[in-house]
């Protein structure tokens, strides 16, 4: 019974992305999570709390500002680097910290 509800749970708030299929619902939550997790250890922690995640049918959609071009790079190879990713879309943006 409560692996009933909790899979009627998942299905609600899953349902709620109608250009996806549940597999591919599934397969983009899992690309967010690896990709998170290779971004904290490749790129720094520091960094990853200024940088969005988006995935969608397999397209990673990266967002935010970072502090150079060397981080924008190894956030972009992270991202290409995940099992299931189809392409990677770049919009971070170069912002220097303050000095």
């Amino acid at each position: 019974m409560k692996k009933l509800i909790l899979l009627l749970a998942c299905a609600l708030l899953l349902g709620c992305r109608t250009n996806e299929s549940p597999e591919s619902q599934v397969n983009d939550l899992e690309i967010t999570a690896r990709l998170k997790s290779k971004l904290a250890s490749d790129v720094g922690v520091s960094s990853v709390t200024n940088i969005s995640v988006n995935s969608t049918n397999g397209v990673v959609t990266l967002s935010g500002q970072v502090d150079s071009t060397d981080t924008r790079s190894k956030a972009e190879a992270a991202a290409k680097s995940v099992p299931k990713v189809v392409r990677v879309v770049d919009n971070l943006q170069i912002a220097p910290k303050p000095q």
